[in-house]
């Protein structure tokens, strides 16, 4: 009997959890790692990651450990009758993985891709079928909330088609998001889990995920990598985003401790942005040869040039790669067109264009955008990564202040990292990996500081999902934690109540509703402030981030602010329901603010007179329709 099947059966049979299983919903692929639960410190920590059984191709399955976060909406006869089966389902409803990615590489005009970063988007409504974004009206098109659905319940069919004694959901599931998922993408992401049964996951910081894998990895001798003082910055760069967060090495009580002190912002920019750079760069050879591209043959291209650019920086001998552009016909534009792609180019667009020799001075560029454009992802402005390290870095410059062991030279005008740690398939680039520490090290000799080390050993693709599983054997009491919390402070518009005054809107404030760092499991009381509530009629709600203000408590209250201070999330507008009180009634409430033990933050409104209670909910990415519902958005208790 193996040592999973033992474990299985003394612990799953009665319902209890024998895994801590780690998730990653990644922008361009998923991961599935889990570890045994009854195993002390003292010994190797057993780790696996899940090989994920997936189509490769109609009628081929092969189990691989990524599964690729595409969803191909084929048409009815593209596909016969059993290529699609899963050995755990005939007809499966979607169809995801690998074999949706290549299928989509030849018709992309069907193809479902980078729905968790839709998932992050303000200006859509997430349950709503919008994906493929731009596809004719005969393609069926499915919300990212689905799409995000679809990745996950394939994960847990997989999972629980090789462990029948141990479902999924009797284990302890941990899914990784971005640190600078807002907190709706959040709820939309536990929500996903709940959808499939799920009740029981919770969230883990991508960053900090990657770093436990690297602390599990190294056996026990990440206490000799870092030393207290140090701070480690973790660059996740993958297909879709660029994540980035600081953690601190501290001391207590003669034990090193690890503080997540600082988080950047959203940043659409990834690997899916140099694969597109890269097909217009081919683009703009094959129209010098008079040779025109329609959109959906510059998708194709995308998906070749990606192909082509794994090989080129993986292979030191592969100099020309070519590449060939699917057509529909002969006579559309004089027949197949053949072309190449090569290292001075991956190396001209790819380095020179994202990771660009600068000093730690330049911000972002920044441009007016135009009044009218088409529904797309917000993807950043600047295709610079370094540039906008160098922004986070000097945005966060006072983010160890409060930290007695960590100390910074009177000049620094950046904070200077002292560790560096790298996640994304991107950085697996030795050329990229290359350049982004010597840029980094140029800024920081520049101020005669020491350079920054790269920690070695991590793993790039699977470093997330290890992580979380990690992170779950942690929780039971094993290894080191790091502290955390929340990695912004939230704030409320409160409108002011003034006479009418032409043309001036009523003040507003921004009250702190949960400071930076509020750990999970823990809430805030506004017992102090009465406010009044609105209820029977629709109203709006303003919320605001801070990663900067880290001084602000509970109960705080600004009137002004300065530009990049704050940042506004997603308005909600809803209508509270009205149980024993009049439509447009207002009751005096006072506030009450939590972090929930998932990781999600949640605000109630309780009665004064009666101690009823509204909970606002930041899952409302929703349209006017969904918005008028009372029992999704509020929920009175």
């Amino acid at each position: 009997m193996s040592e999973t099947e033992s474990v299985t059966q003394n612990g799953a049979d009665n319902g209890e959890s024998v895994f801590t299983v780690g998730i990653d919903l990644g922008t361009t692929h998923c991961v599935l790692s889990w570890v045994d639960i009854n195993q002390s410190e003292d010994t190797e920590v057993f780790q696996e990651v899940l090989p994920i059984p997936q189509l490769t191709a109609p009628g081929t399955v092969e189990e691989k450990s990524q599964l690729p976060s595409f969803l191909y909406q084929a048409h009815r006869a593209e596909i016969s009758e059993g290529e699609i089966a899963l050995p755990w389902d005939p007809h499966p409803e979607h169809i995801v993985g690998e074999i949706a990615r290549n299928l989509g590489s030849k018709t992309p005009i069907r193809l479902v891709s980078s729905a968790k970063s839709w998932l992050c988007h303000a200006g859509v409504d997430c349950k709503a079928p919008i994906l493929p974004a731009e596809a004719p009206d005969e393609v069926e098109r499915i919300s990212p909330f689905q799409a995000t659905c679809a990745y996950l319940e394939h994960l847990l069919n997989a999972w629980n088609n090789q462990h029948p004694e141990a479902p999924l959901k009797q284990q302890d599931v941990t899914i990784t998001v971005p640190a600078s998922f807002d907190p709706a993408a959040r709820e939309l992401t536990v929500d996903a889990a709940k959808t499939l049964g799920l009740d029981q996951a919770i969230l883990l910081e991508e960053p900090q995920s990657a770093l436990y894998s690297w602390i599990e990895r190294s056996q026990g001798e990440w206490r000799d990598q870092v030393k207290v003082g140090d701070i480690i910055l973790v660059i996740d760069v993958g297909g879709g985003t660029t994540d980035l967060s600081l953690i601190a090495v501290t001391e207590r009580e003669g034990n090193l401790e690890l503080t997540r002190v600082a988080v950047g912002d959203h940043i659409l920019l990834g690997g899916d942005n140099m694969d597109l750079a890269l097909a217009y760069t081919v683009k703009a050879k094959l129209e010098q040869d008079g040779k025109c591209l329609e959109p959906w043959q510059i998708q194709a291209l995308t998906h070749g040039c990606r192909d082509a650019k794994e090989k080129i920086l993986s292979d030191p001998e592969a100099d020309n790669i070519p590449l060939v552009v699917p057509n529909r016909g002969s006579s559309l534009i004089g027949g197949t067109l053949r072309t190449e792609l090569t290292r001075e180019e991956v190396n001209r667009v790819l380095v020179e264009g994202f990771f660009p020799k600068i000093s730690v001075t330049e911000q972002p560029v920044s441009r007016a955008r135009t009044g009218l454009r088409t529904v797309g992802l917000p993807y950043a402005q600047d295709a610079g990564i370094t540039r906008h390290l160098a922004a986070f870095l000097s945005k966060q410059l006072s983010a160890t202040e409060e930290l007695s062991d960590i100390s910074l030279p009177e000049n620094a005008s950046f904070l200077h990292p002292s560790a560096v740690l790298f996640n994304g398939g991107v950085l697996k680039s030795d050329l990229l990996g290359q350049r982004l520490m010597e840029v980094l090290n140029s800024w920081l000799t520049g101020e005669a500081a020491p350079e920054a080390r790269l920690l070695e050993g991590a793993d790039l693709d699977l470093a997330v999902a290890r992580g979380a599983a990690y992170y779950g054997f942690v929780r039971k009491g094993q290894g080191v934690r790091i502290k955390g919390g929340t990695a912004a402070a939230y704030y409320v518009g409160i409108e002011s109540t003034m006479p009418a005054v032409p043309g001036m809107l009523p003040e507003l404030q921004a009250l702190c509703i949960a400071p930076f760092g509020m750990e999970e499991g823990t809430e805030q009381k506004l017992v102090g402030d009465e406010f009044g509530l609105v209820i029977g009629e629709p109203v709006r709600f303003r919320f605001f981030s801070s990663t900067v203000r880290r001084d602000d408590q509970v109960g705080a209250r600004l009137e002004h602010w300065s530009e990049g201070e704050l940042e506004e999330l997603d308005e909600i507008e809803i209508t509270l329901p009205v149980e024993n009180h009049n439509p447009g009634e207002v009751i005096p409430v006072h506030l009450c603010a939590a972090v929930t033990e998932v990781g999600t933050l949640e605000l109630q409104a309780v009665s004064t007179q009666d101690g009823n209670r509204w909970k606002i909910e930041f899952d409302v990415r929703a349209g006017e329709d969904d918005c008028e519902s009372s029992e999704t958005d509020v929920h009175q208790e």
